[in-house]
């Protein structure tokens, strides 16, 4: 199915997000409004007050904002296959997505003709987008799907190719990983833990090593896709 597309053409990425406040007393009262509206069914759904709620208002871009953007890419180094990674962090979102947004933008640097993430279509694409127009960003043309044909959208979404067009099935990166056999860290946090980390432990550092993980993670799931070798660990470079 990926006959045609070459790991070096993708730019692998993962994005980290929490709520745009620590908690939910900060918020002024017409946002407090706005987020009691947002959460009701969810929030009914889980028996919770808008507090308990409130954490995990980073997964909408709405009310969440982007302090990681980790990315991987393939390229050759001493004639060696190597998996470049590299991350935006900040506590300043729009310094992280100007300076994401700057890399995509480069002419003079590695041009890439894809984008890849799990579950890329449904959140890190379109959270991006709309946290850059917040930010007064302007939408690097990879990310501008305004006007385009669904084969000119230069997007590749790992969970959506595991679907095989089966639209209400969800697999995780962690079970994906598991079935296929890629190693991955045991001692690590989770998504759920991203908020608590960052507002509590005012930790991004750790943060922005769980992103990193992630994308070397959705890059071997793609070798997977291809029946391709996974990496090594001396071929994963981080800068």
């Amino acid at each position: 199915m990926l006959d045609n597309i070459h790991p070096e053409e993708i730019l692998f990425l993962d994005i980290e997000t929490v709520p745009q406040f620590p908690n939910f007393d900060l918020l002024n009262e017409e946002v407090k409004n706005l987020w009691a509206e947002k959460s009701k069914y969810v929030r009914e759904r889980n028996s919770q007050t808008l507090q308990e709620s409130y954490d995990s208002a980073g997964i909408y871009a709405e009310f969440g904002k982007v302090v990681c953007i980790s990315i991987g890419h393939f390229t050759k180094q001493g004639g060696k296959q190597i998996f470049r990674v590299t991350s935006f962090f900040n506590d300043d979102e729009k310094l992280v997505l100007q300076d994401f947004a700057a890399l995509l933008n480069d002419k003079k640097g590695h041009r890439f003709n894809l984008l890849c993430a799990h579950n890329g279509k449904e959140f890190d694409f379109p959270y991006m987008c709309r946290r850059m127009l917040v930010n007064g960003v302007k939408l690097p043309h990879i990310l501008d799907m305004a006007g385009k044909k669904p084969w000119e959208i230069a997007h590749l979404d790992t969970l959506e190719l595991w679907k095989f067009g089966d639209f209400k099935h969800y697999t995780s990166l962690k079970l994906l990983a598991n079935i296929f056999g890629i190693p991955t860290p045991k001692d690590d946090i989770d998504g759920s833990q991203v908020r608590q980390v960052y507002y509590e432990e005012k930790d991004l550092g750790r943060i922005e090593r769980y992103c990193r993980k992630d994308v070397i993670t959705v890059a071997q799931i793609f070798l997977r896709y291809k029946g391709l070798p996974l990496l090594q660990e001396e071929s994963i470079m981080s800068v």
